[in-house]
């Protein structure tokens, strides 16, 4: 029975991957706006391989300019950030717009465009990524709602370490799997119960079998084809250090069978080293931190069993309704004294999870390694990054 229940979730998934709508072919005419910013939003989630993808929300302008044998279109786009990340097969124009209380992302972009003898071809964007809703606007909006906090956070990621090494110990995953990327942190205050933090993350299977003795630093990821990849939501409590996860798998492109003694293919990824902040070396053995590194080993999900496939335990959406506020502790008081993470950005933090500082710099748009190449205007957030970027402008990827 639980092999049947493993068919059909893949079977499903695999139905993630439908093709892309046909798009209208963009004209030179005065209506042809709409499908100019159409064809611009697929560009830019194509080459927009970080974060969450995209949809459009309004054509705030859109200038052309008849020249010989067609024209040049410059277009000002409203995009909205949608609940798909971009492992997500699911194609961004049948994804959700987030949610303003959850963190909703806008971008504003500009985008110029040439069309030629009917052959239309986006020359080059820039976006401005932002929050729809400031601290103070979503507080004002839903006290009780989480509030955004730094990609770098090592109080949140602590809590995507906990997450991780709960979802390994799920005894249907075949290969253990690694972070590959933090996709947002959310922290919330909660009378009589402290500091909770919310992640989402991605992680991707690896070549290293689950029950295998190897260090998880030299566990390498799955060529992207053919690896599976999960979007896993947490919620980790500073109190009781109690996790709580669930996860969206997304099966391999390419699930073609390995050949009699066929190994799998080794895949050059250019995208920035994954964080060690799963690794064993960090860790003493028997996964227990330092004094003062931190909560105490998780011994696995409740009950001594893992999620079923593509299932965690169900995750926590927030703090509970009623109890306290998501934006910190009351005015001039603290949290109740509790053992977990000290506040952010302490001096004791930053020295007890200095294993974590290798973490902190390799996947986040601060990293030199980002494809942005340039420090986000908001650190919390993914930004679009500008295409084509300046070491790509003599040959963009197209």
């Amino acid at each position: 029975m639980e092999g049947l229940s493993i068919l059909l979730l893949l079977a499903s998934a695999v139905q993630l991957y439908s093709a892309a709508p046909a798009l209208e072919a963009v004209t030179c005419n005065e209506d042809g706006g709409a499908a100019a910013a159409r064809l611009a939003t697929h560009h830019i989630d194509e080459h927009h391989d970080h974060g969450y993808k995209f949809r459009l929300l309004e054509i705030l302008g859109n200038k052309m300019e008849k020249v010989d044998g067609g024209c040049d279109i410059e277009l000002n786009l409203n995009l909205g950030e949608t609940v798909c990340h971009t492992v997500n097969p699911q194609h961004f124009e049948d994804c959700e717009y987030r949610d303003q209380t959850a963190g909703a992302v806008g971008a504003h972009c500009n985008v110029s465009m040439t069309v030629r003898n009917g052959d239309a071809k986006v020359t080059k964007y820039a976006c401005d990524t932002h929050r729809e809703l400031s601290d103070s606007e979503l507080i004002m909006t839903c006290p009780d709602c989480p509030v955004l906090i730094e990609l770098t956070s090592p109080e949140g990621l602590m809590s995507v370490n906990q997450a991780v090494k709960k979802f390994n110990t799920n005894t249907t995953n075949q290969h253990v799997y690694i972070l590959q990327e933090v996709g947002r942190l959310r922290t919330g205050y909660v009378m009589s119960v402290g500091m909770f933090y919310y992640s989402e993350f991605v992680v991707v299977e690896t070549h290293c079998p689950r029950d295998s003795r190897i260090l998880q630093d030299a566990c390498k990821p799955l060529c992207p084809d053919r690896a599976h990849h999960a979007l896993c939501r947490s919620s980790y409590s500073s109190k009781t250090y109690k996790t709580t996860y669930d996860c969206d798998f997304y099966p391999p492109k390419n699930t073609t069978a390995l050949g009699p003694g066929e190994q799998e293919p080794v895949c050059t990824s250019e995208q920035p080293a994954v964080p060690p902040v799963l690794a064993g070396p960090h860790m003493p053995p028997g996964g227990r931190p330092p004094p003062g590194r931190g909560p105490p080993p998780d011994h696995g999900p409740p009950h001594g069993h893992g999620p079923p496939p593509g299932r965690g335990p169900p995750h926590d959406h927030g703090p509970p309704h009623g109890h306290g506020h998501g934006h910190g502790p009351p005015p001039g008081r603290g949290p109740p004294h509790d053992h977990g993470p000290p506040p952010p950005h302490s001096a004791r933090t930053k020295r007890s999870l200095g294993f974590l500082r290798p973490a902190l710099d390799s996947y986040h748009p601060l990293h030199p390694n980002h494809p942005c190449h340039a420090p986000p205007a908001d650190p919390a957030i993914h930004p679009i990054c500008p295409w084509p970027l300046p070491d790509q402008q003599q040959n963009p990827r197209a």
